[in-house]
């Protein structure tokens, strides 16, 4: 690349999956060497089994390849960008539809070949039980991060600012919701219109709860068992104590009325309000270990949510993860610890492409920040700059990870729906991450602001 030259610093990155790997790529292709530790084979987590970098554990499927899906705009960004993640996936596809799907093995292969060739990155195959002291540091390792390494983070960060059980509501896109049906209001009117309300009469909720009661779900793996706890009792769960639970529950009516009835509904799904834009709202206490399907097919019928756009579907996992809006610089930096940098699902993103998409800004990040040069993050109207403003901007009393979506951009000065919409954010999107490529690709880095 034009304009960078080898250096003898170096950058050490510790975690050897996705945002790891990619980290250490986007550095060395700027000239600057890294060490990359992975304990892999001498420690495994529970659910890798691979001594290869990169390791796909949970799917071989990448998600939609499509521009007008927000995680499809997100590759074609990192592509443009020179990410070895996205090239190992290219390289090793496998037909899935409009979906990029790879052959696992051979892509995790891609990715251990490419940085055991690169010159400028030394793998050692050592666990990592400290967060270490060198300048710049990557940490990257993931949703399943060693005990000793997390005992490191929580002095870093605070103990409260670091979660090891992710328990999430399906979020959802405004636009998507059938104001015809659910309608604004708070309980007793306190807090004026706060929630969007589903209302359900008795015979809607029953029909409801067997449909829970006969849907499909994700078995836990063993590891994650100890995540069932009342704090974050899935939604299936609930309802499989008895078919009034939830009406007694997440779901009772009271306080609110029907403004078409006058009357008070039977059952009630509300929703909160998710991001400042208020275009995502989140579906109070749905946490759920539902296939993804099942997840769609049940919870749209709940009156008001046929048409729903699940911006993310629920989920109840194992995954080590920070309060980001509390801990975390847009430019992936903690902001007590500057020299400290966090890639991957420890951010609090969700999905291979978002982590490795971390992993890319981290290592362009701590080059610059090594080089004294000034950071800053792709625009909001980018899907890599949509996905770190919402990590670093969501609330964080209700701050939960979030895959890559289009309600997460801002929206279009031009009104536009549905397809138009996506097709429109997605050129406004890649024109704007053009921009920012070309400052972080030129020789005065970050000297001043890039064009918008």
């Amino acid at each position: 690349m034009s304009g960078f030259v080898t250096r003898v610093s170096q950058i050490v990155i510790v975690g050897g999956g996705l945002a790891g790997c990619e980290a250490a790529w986007q550095a060395s292709r700027r000239g600057v060497r890294t060490t990359l530790f992975e304990m892999k084979p001498r420690v495994f987590s529970p659910a890798h089994r691979s001594s290869l970098l990169s390791e796909l554990v949970c799917s071989n499927s990448l998600r939609s390849d499509s521009l007008e899906n927000a995680v499809g705009l997100l590759k074609e960004e990192m592509r443009r960008l020179g990410s070895l993640i996205i090239s190992a996936a290219d390289e090793t596809q496998v037909p899935a539809g409009g979906s990029l799907a790879v052959d696992r093995e051979d892509f995790a292969r891609f990715v251990t070949e490419a940085l055991e060739k690169e010159r400028l990155v030394d793998v050692i195959r050592e666990e990592v039980t400290a967060v270490p002291e060198d300048d710049p540091v990557i940490i990257a390792t993931g949703p399943l991060t060693s005990e000793a390494l997390t005992r490191s983070l929580i002095e870093l960060t605070g103990g409260r600012s670091l979660y090891f059980y992710d328990a999430v509501s399906p979020i959802l896109v405004r636009d998507s919701i059938d104001f015809k049906t659910a309608f604004r209001a708070s309980r007793y009117g306190r807090g004026g219109d706060d929630y969007i309300n589903c209302p359900m009469t008795r015979e809607q909720y029953y029909a409801f709860v067997d449909a829970l009661n006969h849907a499909e779900k994700v078995p836990l793996r063993e590891f994650e068992k100890e995540a069932f706890f009342e704090g974050c009792m899935p939604i299936e769960e609930l309802a499989r104590r008895g078919r009034d639970t939830l009406a007694f529950g997440s779901l009772r009516p009271v306080g609110l009325i029907d403004p078409r009835t006058g009357e008070r509904p039977f059952a009630v799904v509300q929703l909160r309000q998710d991001n400042k834009a208020g275009t995502l709202y989140n579906m109070v206490g749905f946490q759920t270990k539902l296939k993804w399907d099942d997840q769609k097919r049940v919870f749209r019928m709940i009156p008001g949510l046929q048409g729903a756009e699940f911006a993310r579907l629920g989920s109840l996992h194992r995954n080590t993860f920070v309060n980001s809006p509390q801990v975390l610089k847009e430019t992936l930096q903690l902001k007590r610890h500057p020299r400290v940098f966090l890639a991957g699902q420890l951010t609090g993103v969700e999905g291979y492409v978002e982590s490795a998409a971390m992993g890319l800004l981290a290592g362009i990040n701590s080059v610059l920040w090594m080089e004294n040069r000034g950071m800053i993050t792709p625009s909001p109207t980018t899907a890599l700059g949509a996905l770190v403003h919402y990590i670093t901007h969501a609330d964080p009393a209700t701050f939960q990870p979030m895959n890559a979506n289009f309600g997460l951009f801002p929206p279009m000065e031009t009104p536009a729906r549905g397809r138009q919409k996506r097709r429109l954010l997605a050129k406004r999107s890649l024109e704007d991450a053009e921009q920012w490529k070309k400052w972080v690709d030129s020789d005065h880095g970050g000297d001043g602001e890039p064009g918008r």
